[in-house]
């Protein structure tokens, strides 16, 4: 059993996030509110609820260095929340969206945030100073399908996008008089909007996506049980694409340059590890549960069908032979779908030794790599 922290905050949450310190929590609980929670004395108690948006709320982000939290809800809408001796102050930032707001996610830098819609549509958010309000540009005409999620290259110009279209695409939001311009000839130079890339590997809806701590490797998953991995992002990539035999995942999350963690309808967040060529493969999951009777009945069945098709028996069995048992039977941490991954940086620190899941079953997750002493010559 993986070393882990599991608190019951709801009966379901569909995302979450972190203070800076990491002494207070943000989620929302599948309703058209944000609770926070507030570690005190060792028990997390709720201390603000946010309440201004009309529908459920579909993403949420907590800044690092501003401790501003913006959410987007299927209302269209998306508020910026500053606070304010002890309240939270919401300020409206006008989307221009005629569908549900579904993801958001502030820019390293956090002079921007980037919202994905079922409008087929990406807002790139930034303040405007001389009008002391939010406004947002859009990128249109490119995606095919809503948009399920955004990551920010830590170069906070090139942003990432899914789609349910089955393509991943890569894009420039620069914009003048808030981003600097970078010598010629580099790729975020580009003009707003412009299209960097676009991969179209899976044909299924992809969904969660992450950078690599460098910049150098995209990750990215598809609802047919792959995950894709792309270097050289430009107008010639490389990628390869890793199949498991379990459930697709939601969300992905770069530990280190060499392993990710992936979660979703498993329950059981996956490891995912690279060798000295750079070739990725799946390593085994993070939560090992004692297999039932019936666990060992499916995992047989799944093997016989794993052969079929051809795929790795690491899928289904561990190293030594001990069938793995899925979802929340098992008894493991999570009881239900995993829904984000959020890594829990120390204060001044770059490597990510926790990072902490949210799922449909209303826990919150933390989970500790520093025990874990076979992931520890990739962190």
């Amino acid at each position: 059993m993986a070393s882990v922290s599991v608190h019951q905050f709801a009966q379901c949450i569909t995302s979450h996030a972190w203070s800076p310190d990491h002494s207070m929590i943000a989620f929302c609980p599948n309703n058209n509110e944000v609770h926070i929670y507030k570690l005190m004395e060792g028990k997390w108690e709720k201390i603000h609820v946010l309440h201004k948006h009309d529908q459920i709320v579909s993403g949420i982000d907590w800044s690092t260095s501003s401790n501003r939290i913006v959410t987007v809800s299927h209302d269209r809408n998306s508020y910026v929340w500053s606070q304010e001796a002890t309240e939270w102050v919401p300020t409206l930032v006008i989307l221009r969206l005629n569908r549900a707001a579904l993801c958001v996610q502030w820019s390293p830098k956090e002079n921007k945030f980037a919202v994905g819609s079922g409008a087929k549509t990406v807002c790139i958010c930034y303040y405007e100073q001389e009008n002391n309000w939010w406004v947002s540009k859009l990128i249109r005409k490119r995606h095919d399908s809503s948009v399920t999620s955004v990551a920010w290259h830590p170069n906070n110009i090139l942003l990432a996008t899914t789609s349910t279209d089955g393509k991943c695409r890569v894009f420039s939001t620069f914009i003048k008089g808030v981003d600097t311009k970078n010598p010629a000839g580099s790729s975020t130079d580009s003009k707003f909007g412009e299209q960097i890339m676009q991969l179209d590997l899976s044909l299924s809806w992809t969904f969660g996506m992450k950078w690599s701590p460098s910049g150098n490797t995209l990750a990215y998953v598809g609802h047919n049980s792959m995950i894709y991995f792309v270097d050289d992002v430009g107008p010639s990539p490389s990628a390869q694409s890793v199949a498991f035999r379990d459930l697709p995942l939601r969300d992905v999350l770069f530990i280190s340059e060499r392993m990710l963690i992936g979660g979703g309808f498993d329950c059981n967040p996956m490891v995912f590890i690279a060798d000295e060529r750079g070739l990725w493969s799946f390593l085994r999951f993070l939560d090992e549960r004692k297999p039932s009777s019936s666990a060992k009945y499916s995992s047989q069945l799944s093997e016989k069908f794993g052969k079929l098709y051809n795929q790795s028996k690491y899928s289904t069995n561990d190293t030594n032979g001990t069938p793995r048992t899925r979802g929340g039977g098992g008894g493991g941490a999570h009881e239900n779908c995993i829904t984000s991954v959020v890594p829990l940086k120390k204060a001044g620190g770059t490597t990510i030794t926790s990072f902490s899941t949210s799922g449909l079953d209303g826990k919150i997750v933390i989970w500790e790599l520093e025990k874990q002493e076979d992931l520890l010559e990739y962190l």
